[in-house]
């Protein structure tokens, strides 16, 4: 089962901390990693292989939560900017990550795709430090219904 998978099915089962809270197209998570305060995912529920497989009203829906996950980051962390990534090379099944941008990233680095971080030492992420963050986003998100 691939990654995408296994987290869609933990989200569904309760077994996923980093679950944000669960949107009409998928769920809202956390990202493993946070070398950006508020990276987020959404995965798609059921889970496709691309946004081209979805029909009109799907990837319509998948769009608009996507905006609505951003909204709720920029707010809960005062980021400057959004940027919203569906790649699916490595992990080829939709997915987006949401990516907070903020003025106070190093100059090298804020100019730069998110990939130019160093992932592997990124700080992960910690309920007993993101879980207010990720508990404000889904308030926001409930609000925004």
């Amino acid at each position: 089962m691939s990654l995408i998978s296994q987290r869609v099915e933990m989200a569904r089962n309760g077994t996923n901390d980093k679950v944000i809270c669960r949107m009409p197209s998928g769920w809202a998570v956390m990202g493993d990693v946070q070398f950006l305060t508020g990276y987020c995912l959404l995965l798609p529920d059921p889970v496709v292989p691309s946004l081209n497989d979805l029909d009109i009203e799907a990837r319509a829906q998948y769009l608009l939560d996507m905006a609505r996950i951003g909204d709720a980051v920029l707010q809960a962390t005062g980021a400057a900017r959004m940027n919203y990534e569906i790649l699916g090379n490595s992990e080829p099944e939709l997915h987006c990550h949401l990516f907070p941008r903020y003025p106070t990233e190093p100059e090298e680095k804020r100019r730069m795709p998110v990939w130019f971080y160093d992932w592997k030492n990124a700080p992960p992420y910690d309920e007993n430090v993101h879980g207010e963050l990720r508990k404000k986003i889904a308030q926001l998100l409930q609000a925004s219904v």
